[in-house]
C-alpha cells in the first residue's frame, strides 16, 4: 500500500457539528476496521487553542474592530481571518446577527441561489454575507488544514475520502456539496447517505456480531436526527450464498426538522418564563436565547446528573431591557417539550398537518410544518409498505397498514435522553401491536455524536472490496419530462409525459443506456429541463414513459436553465437525439444527449452553479470523461419551450 493513501477519511459535515473519522488502512483485517475520531483544533476564545472532536458548523462575520487578527492565528495560519468552529459560535450566541448557520440545511432549498451570499439571513447592511456553498467550503477548509497539520505527509487530498450527506438530499444539493470539496482541493471525495453511515458505525462497532442480531426478513428502520433534518432509511436483510446481505431499500423526504427546532421550541419555553416575571425580550434576543439553549440541552443531554443549567440573555444595554436577563433550563421542561412536543403517542395511520401558508413571510427555511416527528415516522411507514414486495421472505398480509420494522437503529445528539430513546420505541411498537405484529428490537452500540463520521470512513474501506457493504444505489428513481410535440391550444400547455432516466437503486458509477426512442433537442436557445423524483415508484426501468402518475408518485426537482450549443445547427433547431444516463461515483445524476449522427453529443448534469449564463458546449466522442455543467437549477424562470421535445 502506498504511504500516501494510507487512510480512509469521513467527513460528516453536519448541519451543528461535523466531524472527522478515519481508518489506517494499514491496521484492517477482514472486518475489523480500527476507527478513529481526529481531535479537531479550533479557536474557543480570543486567542485561545482548543481541541474538540468536533467542529462547531458555524461561521461568525465580526466587525473589524471587534476582535484582533492576532487572536484569530490558528496553527497552519488564517490570513483571512476566518472565525469558525467554537469561537464563532460563542460569540454568535451573543451577536446572532453576524452568525452564520445551518449552511447545510440551506444547500437544499430550492427558492434560493445558494451561490449568493444569503447568510446570516436576516443581518443587517452592515453585516458581511457569504453563500451557503462558501459557508460549506469554510468548514471543509479548516477540518482539510487540520488534518493536513496533524499528519503532513499523509494529506487529506491523497487518502481515500467520504463525505455525508442526508439520504434526502436532492441531486442539486449533492452536487452543491461535492463543489465545495472540490474548491478545497479534495476532488477524490465520494458521498454516502448519513443513515448507512450509521449502520456501517454498526456494523464495524459489533466487531463481527452484528449477524447474530438481525436475520434474513429483518428491516432495519434508521432514525437519524441532527441539527437540521430528521432522516429516515430502511434496511433490508437478505440472505445470499449463506451470507446475510443488506439492502437499503426506501429513504424518507427531506425533512427539516430537528435540533434546531428543538432549541426553538425551548426558547419559547423560557420566553415565556421570563415574560411572566415582566421581562420581554426583543427578536434578537430570542435568537440569542436559541443558542443559549442549544448549549444547555446538549449539557443536559449528556449529563445525567445535570439537573438545571443557567442560560444567560444579553442585552445591549441597561436602558434597553433594565440589564442582562438570567433564566435556567430544567431537565424537566426539556424533557417535557421535546417529548410531548416532538414525539407525541400518534395513532398508526397518523399523518402530518398540512398548513396553510400565508401569503407573505420572512425569507428563511422551509421547515416542516409540523413538529411531530413521530407523525413523519408513521407517514413515511405507510408510503413504504411495499418497500420490500420484490424481495423473498418478506411477505406482507394485504391488510397491512405499515411496512413492519424489526429492528431500529437510532442516531444523534438528540437520543442521548432515555426519555426520547424510550417514547420513540413506544409509538413504534404500539403501531406493530395494532398490526397484529412482533415488537421491533432496539439495536446498541453506535456513538450517537460520531457514529456518521465513524461509519464514513469505514466505507471508504469496504469499497476497497473488505468489510460488510449495504446496497443502495440511488435513492429514487428519476425522470426527466419529455414535451409531446402538438399544436398549440389556448390556455393549455402541451402535455408533458415523465421518462425513466435511472431507476430506484442503479448504483454509482454505472450507465444505463436508454431504448432507441428519438427525441429533438432543442438548441441554441434558453430552454429548461423539468426533472421529477420517485421513492415509492420501484418498478419503473429505464426508458419507461409516465403520461399519468398519482399525486404522491412524483415529486418536481428543480429546473435546469440553459442554452445549449447549437455549433453545426442554427438558433432554436430541434436536433433528433437518443439519450443515455449515468449516475457518476459521487452520487450525481448526468443525463447525455447524442445526435442522431454521432457527431455531437451534450451533458447536462444536475447542477446549481450560476456560470456565465448556462450555456453547455458540446463534445464529441473523444472528449473527457469530466462531464460539462452548466445552467441553474433554483428559481429558474418557466420558458415556452421545452429542452426535450418528443419527435
Amino acid at each position: 500500500m502506498s504511504e500516501d493513501n494510507r487512510f480512509s477519511v469521513g467527513i460528516d459535515l453536519g448541519t451543528t457539528n461535523s466531524v472527522i473519522g478515519y481508518v489506517d488502512l494499514s491496521r484492517c483485517d477482514g472486518e475489523q476496521a480500527p476507527i478513529e475520531v481526529m481531535a479537531v483544533p479550533q479557536l474557543t476564545a480570543p486567542g485561545v487553542l482548543g481541541e474538540r472532536q468536533q467542529l462547531a458548523s458555524f461561521l461568525y462575520q465580526a466587525h473589524e474592530a471587534e476582535i484582533r487578527p492576532d487572536d484569530l492565528v490558528l496553527p497552519w495560519g488564517n490570513e483571512d481571518n476566518v472565525i469558525v468552529g467554537e469561537l464563532a459560535r460563542n460569540l454568535g450566541s451573543k451577536t446572532p446577527i453576524r452568525l452564520v448557520a445551518s449552511a447545510k440545511s440551506w444547500l437544499c432549498h430550492s427558492g434560493v441561489d445558494c451561490r449568493a451570499p444569503i447568510l446570516p439571513i436576516q443581518a443587517p447592511e452592515e453585516v458581511e454575507r457569504v453563500s451557503p456553498l462558501e459557508a460549506s467550503k469554510q468548514y471543509l477548509r479548516h477540518l482539510r488544514d487540520a488534518w493536513d497539520a496533524a499528519f503532513p505527509d499523509t494529506p487529506l487530498h491523497d487518502q481515500e475520502l467520504v463525505i455525508t450527506v442526508p439520504a434526502s438530499f436532492d441531486p442539486a444539493a449533492r452536487e452543491l456539496t461535492v463543489e465545495a470539496a472540490h474548491a478545497v482541493g479534495l476532488r477524490q471525495a465520494i458521498l454516502l447517505e448519513e443513515p448507512q453511515s450509521a449502520l456501517y458505525s454498526w456494523i464495524q462497532t459489533s466487531g463481527g456480531k452484528w449477524r447474530e442480531q438481525v436475520q434474513p426478513g429483518d428491516v432495519i428502520l434508521v432514525v437519524d436526527i441532527g441539527g437540521g433534518t430528521t432522516d429516515l432509511s430502511l434496511i433490508a436483510v437478505t440472505e445470499e450464498d449463506g451470507n446475510l446481505t443488506l439492502n437499503r431499500v426506501a429513504i424518507g423526504d427531506h425533512i427539516l426538522l430537528g435540533g434546531d427546532n428543538m432549541d426553538l421550541a425551548l426558547a419559547y419555553v423560557l420566553k415565556m418564563k421570563l415574560e411572566s416575571e415582566g421581562k420581554g425580550l426583543e427578536p434578537w434576543q430570542i435568537q440569542a436565547l436559541t443558542h443559549g439553549c442549544r448549549d444547555a440541552k446538549e449539557t443536559i443531554l449528556a449529563d445525567d446528573s445535570v439537573d438545571e443549567v443557567p442560560v444567560v440573555v444579553p442585552s445591549r444595554g441597561s436602558s434597553l431591557i433594565g440589564g442582562t436577563l438570567r433564566t435556567a433550563l430544567t431537565r424537566e421542561e426539556v424533557t417535557r417539550t421535546l417529548v410531548e412536543g416532538f414525539f407525541p403517542r400518534v395513532a398508526v395511520d397518523a399523518k402530518p398537518v398540512v398548513q396553510a401558508r400565508t401569503g407573505l413571510t420572512t425569507l428563511g427555511l422551509p421547515y416542516a410544518k409540523d413538529a411531530r416527528i413521530t407523525c413523519h415516522l408513521a407517514a413515511f411507514l405507510g408510503r413504504q409498505v411495499s418497500a420490500t414486495h420484490e424481495l423473498e421472505g418478506f411477505d406482507l398480509p394485504a391488510e397491512a397498514r405499515i411496512i413492519r420494522p424489526t429492528a431500529v437503529l437510532l442516531n444523534g445528539g438528540v437520543f442521548k435522553a432515555h426519555s426520547l430513546t424510550d417514547r420513540m420505541m413506544e409509538v413504534l411498537n404500539s403501531w406493530l401491536d395494532a398490526e397484529g405484529a412482533p415488537h421491533a428490537a432496539l439495536l446498541h452500540g453506535a456513538d450517537l455524536d460520531l457514529a456518521v463520521a465513524r461509519g464514513a470512513s469505514y466505507y471508504g474501506y469496504v469499497r476497497k472490496g473488505k468489510g460488510v457493504r449495504i446496497r443502495g444505489g440511488t435513492a429514487a428513481a428519476y425522470y426527466v419530462g419529455v414535451e409531446s410535440a402538438m399544436p398549440a391550444v389556448p390556455g393549455f400547455p402541451p402535455p408533458i409525459q415523465a421518462l425513466c432516466i435511472a431507476p430506484f437503486g442503479m448504483e454509482e458509477g454505472t450507465e444505463a443506456e436508454l431504448p432507441p426512442y428519438e427525441f429533438g433537442l432543442v438548441v441554441g436557445e434558453p430552454v429548461r429541463f423539468r426533472f421529477f423524483g420517485s421513492t415509492v415508484r420501484r418498478d419503473d426501468q429505464v426508458g419507461a414513459r409516465l403520461e399519468y402518475w398519482g399525486e404522491d408518485e412524483l415529486d418536481e426537482l428543480d429546473e435546469i436553465e440553459v442554452t445549449l450549443s447549437a455549433e453545426k445547427h442554427a438558433v432554436g433547431d430541434v436536433v433528433p437525439v437518443h439519450l443515455a444516463a449515468k449516475v457518476t461515483e459521487v452520487g450525481t445524476l448526468q443525463l447525455e444527449a447524442v445526435a442522431h449522427d454521432g457527431g455531437q453529443r451534450w451533458k447536462v448534469e444536475f447542477d446549481v452553479r450560476a456560470g456565465d449564463g448556462g450555456s453547455i458546449t458540446p463534445t464529441d466522442d473523444a472528449a473527457p470523461e469530466e462531464p460539462i455543467l452548466g445552467g441553474t437549477g433554483k428559481g429558474a424562470e418557466r420558458k415556452p419551450e421545452e429542452a426535450l421535445a418528443e419527435e
